[in-house]
C-alpha cells in the first residue's frame, strides 16, 4: 500500500517573499476574499515604495541646491515653494481620494466598467481646475514668494523656479490622481512604478540641469524645477500607457472622457471636502513656515524646511501604508463586508505604529546626521536637528490618526476628517503656535512644539468618530 506524501507547508519566510513578489509584480487579486494581513501587505508594500519615491523628489532637489552658492537662499526657495505647492498637492490628493473611494467601491461591487468611467471623469475635473492654478503661478511667482515671508533677494533668486513648478502643476495633479485610480482598483504596483520612473529621471537630470554638462547649460536652482517637471512627466506617460493598454482590470474607452455631469457632480461631492481637508492642513503649514521665517530668519527657515523634507521622507511611506486601509475599506464596503473593513483599519494601524516607532528613534538619535547630509551651514543644522527631535515625539500617535483619516476617505466620508482638520489646525494649532513663538518668545521652537501637540488632538478626535461608525453607512 502506497503512502500518500503530503507537501510540506511553506515557511513564514518563504511565504513572505512569495507575497512580496506578488505585490511588486502587481497581480490582480480579489482583496475582499483573501486574508486581511495578506491584503494589507499586497497593497502596502508598493504603496509605501510609491510614497517613498514621492518624498525623494524633494530630497533630491534639496540635496543638489543645498550645495549651490547661496545655498541658504536656494534651500529657502525650495522649501517655501513646496509649502505653496502643498495647496496643489491638496487638489491632487483630494481628487485622488475621491477617485480611490469611487473606483474601490465599484471594484468591490464587481463592476470594473463603472470604475473605469469614474476614474476618467475625475481626470476631466482635474484638467479644468488646474488651468487656473498654472496661470496664477506663471504670472505671480515672485509675489507668491514674498507673501510667504521670503526676502526680496530670495524672491528674485527663486522666481523662475516657482514659475516652472507651478506652471507644470497639472503634471503633479495627474501623477497623484491616476495613481489614486490604480490604488482604488487594487493595482498599487503600477502606481509604484510610475514614481520609480519619475524619480530615476529626476535623479539623473537634476545634476545635469543644475550644474550643466556639455551642451546643457547650468541653470542652477531653476534646473531643479526643470528636472523635476520632466521626471514627473515621464511618470505620467507611463501611467497613461497602462490606462490604455487593455491589460489591467480598468479598461479605458474614449467614450469615458465625454463629461457625465451627474457622475461629475457625485465625484465633486466627495472630492470637494477632501480638497478642503488638505487645503486646511496645507494653509496651516504655510502659516507655520511664515511664522518660522519671521521669527527665526533665513537660518531658521532653512533649518525648518530641511527638517520638513526629512520628516516627509519618512512619513510619506507611512501614508502609503495608510492608503492600503483606504482601498480595503472602499472595496470591502462595496462587497458588503463591513466588519472586515473595520478589522483592516486596526490591523493597518498596528503596522504603522511599528514603522513610525522606528523612525522616531532614528530622528531622536541621528537627527543631526540627517540634516548635515543636506547642508554644511551649522546654524541650519542646529535648527533642523531641534525640529526633528521635537516633531518625532508625536509620530506614533500621528500614524494612528493618519490611518483613521484614510479609512474615512476610503469610505467616501470626506467631511468627517475635514471638520477634524478645521478644529485641529485652524482653531487650535495656529493660535497655539503664534502664542508660543511670539507671546512667549520661543521663536521657531514654539512652532515645532505646536505640531505634535495638535496631532495628538487630531488622532483622539478621529478615533472617537471612527468608533461611532457613521462612515459605514456612506453611499458612494
Amino acid at each position: 500500500m502506497l503512502e500518500t506524501i503530503q507537501p510540506k507547508p511553506k515557511s513564514k519566510i518563504s511565504s513572505f517573499f512569495s507575497v512580496l513578489k506578488q505585490s511588486l509584480k502587481g497581480a490582480e487579486v480579489d482583496l475582499t476574499s483573501i486574508s486581511i494581513k495578506r491584503a494589507i501587505i499586497l497593497l502596502a508594500i508598493p504603496m509605501m515604495l510609491e510614497m517613498a519615491m514621492e518624498s525623494v523628489f524633494a530630497l533630491v532637489d534639496l540635496y543638489f541646491v543645498g550645495h549651490l552658492k547661496n545655498s541658504s537662499l536656494a534651500i529657502q526657495t525650495v522649501g517655501l515653494t513646496e509649502s505653496v505647492l502643498t495647496v496643489i498637492y491638496s487638489l491632487a490628493i483630494g481628487l485622488s481620494m475621491a477617485a480611490t473611494a469611487v473606483v474601490a467601491r465599484r471594484i468591490g461591487e464587481k463592476n470594473p466598467e463603472a470604475a473605469s468611467k469614474a476614474g476618467m471623469q475625475t481626470i476631466i475635473i482635474a484638467v479644468i481646475i488646474n488651468l487656473t492654478i498654472s496661470i496664477i503661478g506663471l504670472l505671480h511667482a515672485r509675489d507668491i514668494l514674498l507673501t510667504m515671508g521670503a526676502s526680496a533677494e530670495t524672491a528674485d533668486h527663486g522666481t523662475n523656479f516657482v514659475r516652472i513648478m507651478m506652471g507644470g502643476s497639472i503634471i503633479i495633479v495627474m501623477l497623484f490622481l491616476i495613481n489614486g485610480i490604480f490604488r482604488g482598483a487594487g493595482n498599487a504596483a503600477i502606481a509604484m512604478r510610475s514614481l520609480w520612473i519619475a524619480n530615476i529621471a529626476n535623479i539623473i537630470l537634476c545634476p545635469l540641469f543644475i550644474r550643466g554638462l556639455g551642451p546643457i547649460p547650468a541653470f542652477g536652482l531653476t534646473g531643479a524645477a526643470i528636472a523635476t517637471t520632466i521626471g514627473r512627466g515621464l511618470g505620467v506617460s507611463y501611467q497613461v500607457y497602462n490606462l490604455f493598454n487593455g491589460k489591467n482590470i480598468l479598461k479605458i474607452r474614449l467614450s469615458y472622457f465625454v463629461p457625465d455631469w451627474q457622475q461629475i457632480k457625485a465625484i465633486i461631492k466627495i472630492a470637494a471636502p477632501g480638497i478642503l481637508q488638505f487645503v486646511i492642513a496645507s494653509c496651516s503649514w504655510i502659516f507655520l513656515a511664515e511664522l518660522v521665517a519671521t521669527t527665526g530668519g533665513e537660518a531658521g527657515s532653512a533649518g525648518y524646511q530641511t527638517s520638513l523634507r526629512l520628516m516627509m521622507f519618512f512619513l510619506l511611506p507611512a501614508w502609503g501604508l495608510s492608503n492600503a486601509a483606504a482601498t480595503l475599506v472602499g472595496q470591502n464596503l462595496g462587497a458588503g463586508h463591513i466588519d472586515r473593513a473595520e478589522k483592516s483599519v486596526f490591523q493597518t494601524i498596528k503596522y504603522t505604529m511599528v514603522f513610525l516607532g522606528i523612525v522616531s528613534i532614528l530622528f531622536l538619535t541621528c537627527g543631526h546626521l540627517f540634516a548635515s547630509f543636506f547642508t554644511e551651514d551649522i546654524a541650519v543644522i542646529k535648527v533642523a536637528t531641534r525640529s526633528l527631535q521635537i516633531l518625532s515625539g508625536g509620530f506614533i500617535i500621528y500614524g494612528v490618526g493618519m490611518v483613521l483619516t484614510s479609512a474615512f476617505n476610503g469610505a467616501g466620508d470626506t467631511w468627517t476628517p475635514t471638520k477634524i482638520n478645521i478644529f485641529t489646525f485652524w482653531v487650535f494649532q495656529i493660535p497655539f503656535a503664534y502664542l508660543l513663538a511670539k507671546y512667549f518668545e520661543m521663536g521657531p521652537t514654539g512652532v515645532f512644539i505646536s505640531i505634535p501637540v495638535a496631532e495628538v488632538g487630531l488622532t483622539l478626535g478621529a478615533y472617537i468618530l471612527f468608533k461611532r461608525g457613521r462612515w459605514k453607512k456612506i453611499k458612494v
